[in-house]
C-alpha cells in the first residue's frame, strides 16, 4: 500500500492529540536581566526554529501552522478532524506569570483563528498559565467561550507542583463547571536526569511523567474533591496501565478494602486516555484499564512520534471498538463533531 494511501477503515478519524504553533508567536519575556525564554525564529516560509533560553530546541515546518498543509495530510491519512493543542515546551510554567499569561493568550488566539477558518476540520485545546491558578482560571473561562475550544492542555506537573495538589482545586473545579476536557501531556524538560542520562527521555521518561501525575490523581483524593473533571492522559496513559494493579495492592496494604470503589483501578475508569501506545497489546491494556468508551485517538501530529499509518492503530479491532476509539468516544463526550463519519 502506498505511503499516502489511507487504510480502508480510516475515514472519520478524529485525532485528539496534535500540536500547532504560530510561527510569528511573540517572544516570551524572561526576568528583566534575562534574554527571552521562548523565541520562534522564522527560517523561511515553510520552516522555523524553536529556541528555549537561547538554545535550539527543535526545527519545525509549516505543518505546525498551515491549515492547508495539515488538511492535505489529513485527507491522505483519512483523518476527518484534528484537535489542535500547544507544543508542551511552550507551557513555560517557570516564567513570570504575567508573561506566561500573555503567551497563553497569544497561542489560544492563533488556534482560534485556525478553528474559525475550518470549523468542520479543527477543534482546540488551549494553553493556561497554571503557575498562577487565578490567571489560569481567567484564560480558561475566556477560551471556553470561543467556538471550537473543547478544553485545555496542561503539563504532568507545574514546576514541581503536582496536578493533585489542593492549590489547583479551584482551576479544576472551574474546568468541570465549564465541561472542559483537561488533556495531560508531559514536558520532556521535566523528565528526571537519570532517565535522560540513559537516553530514554522519549521512550521511558515521558510515560513515567504521565504515570506519576495520574497516580497522584488516583490516590490523593483529588478525584473526590473534583468529581466532575474530565482528564485525558496522553500516550495511552503512559506507564499507568502497567502499574495500576500495584497501586491497588498498595492501597489494600494501607488499609483499603479490596472491594472499595476508591481503588485506583476503579477510579481509573473515570479517566480518558489517547491511543498513542505504538503497540496493539499495550493499547488493549489501556482499553481494559480505562474502559473501551474512554480511549480516544491520538497521533502526536506533526512530529516524528506519530504512527506511520494512523488508521493502522484502530484497523481490525474487534466489534465497534475501532470506530469508538477513532471518533465516537471523543464526539460523544465533547459534542464538537458528529459521531458519524465526517466527509
Amino acid at each position: 500500500m502506498p505511503n499516502d494511501a489511507p487504510f480502508p477503515s480510516a475515514a472519520g478519524i478524529v485525532d485528539v492529540h496534535t500540536h500547532a504553533i504560530d510561527p510569528d508567536l511573540p517572544a516570551l519575556a524572561g526576568y528583566p536581566d534575562q534574554s527571552p525564554q521562548l523565541v520562534i525564529e522564522r527560517i523561511d516560509d515553510v520552516s522555523a526554529r524553536i529556541l528555549l533560553d537561547g538554545k535550539l530546541y527543535r526545527t519545525i515546518d509549516d505543518r505546525c501552522w498551515s491549515p492547508a498543509r495539515r488538511i492535505a495530510d489529513m485527507n491522505r491519512a483519512g483523518v476527518a478532524a484534528q484537535v489542535l493543542s500547544p507544543i508542551p515546551v511552550t507551557y513555560r510554567y517557570d516564567a513570570p506569570a504575567a508573561a506566561a499569561a500573555e503567551l497563553a493568550r497569544a497561542q489560544n488566539d492563533f488556534l482560534a483563528r485556525i478553528v474559525r477558518q475550518h470549523p468542520d476540520r479543527f477543534a482546540a485545546l488551549g494553553a493556561v498559565p497554571l503557575q498562577d491558578p487565578g490567571r489560569a482560571v481567567a484564560e480558561l473561562r475566556r477560551v471556553m467561550t470561543i467556538p471550537g475550544f473543547v478544553g485545555v492542555e496542561v503539563g504532568a506537573q507545574i514546576s514541581g507542583i503536582e496536578l493533585c495538589e489542593p492549590s489547583l482545586d479551584e482551576f479544576f473545579t472551574v474546568a468541570a463547571e465549564l465541561d472542559a476536557l483537561v488533556f495531560v501531556h508531559p514536558v520532556d524538560h521535566d523528565v528526571c536526569a537519570r532517565i535522560v542520562g540513559l537516553g530514554l527521555g522519549f521512550g521511558l521518561g515521558m510515560p513515567v511523567e504521565t504515570a506519576v501525575a495520574a497516580a497522584g490523581l488516583l490516590t490523593s483524593g483529588a478525584l473526590h474533591r473534583r468529581p466532575a473533571v474530565r482528564y485525558c492522559l496522553a500516550h495511552g496513559g503512559g506507564a499507568l496501565p502497567a502499574l495500576v494493579g500495584r497501586l491497588d495492592k498498595a492501597a489494600v496494604l494501607g488499609g483499603a478494602s479490596p472491594e472499595s470503589r476508591d481503588l485506583p483501578s476503579r477510579l481509573a475508569r473515570g479517566v480518558l486516555c489517547d491511543s498513542l501506545t505504538y503497540d496493539r497489546s499495550a493499547l488493549m491494556h489501556a482499553v481494559a484499564v480505562f474502559g473501551p468508551e474512554n480511549v480516544v485517538f491520538g497521533s502526536d501530529y506533526p512530529f516524528p512520534a506519530m504512527p506511520e499509518h494512523p488508521a493502522a492503530v484502530v484497523d481490525g479491532l474487534a466489534g465497534d471498538l475501532g470506530k469508538a476509539i477513532a471518533r465516537d468516544n471523543f464526539c460523544a463526550k465533547t459534542k464538537v463533531f458528529d459521531a458519524e463519519p465526517i466527509s
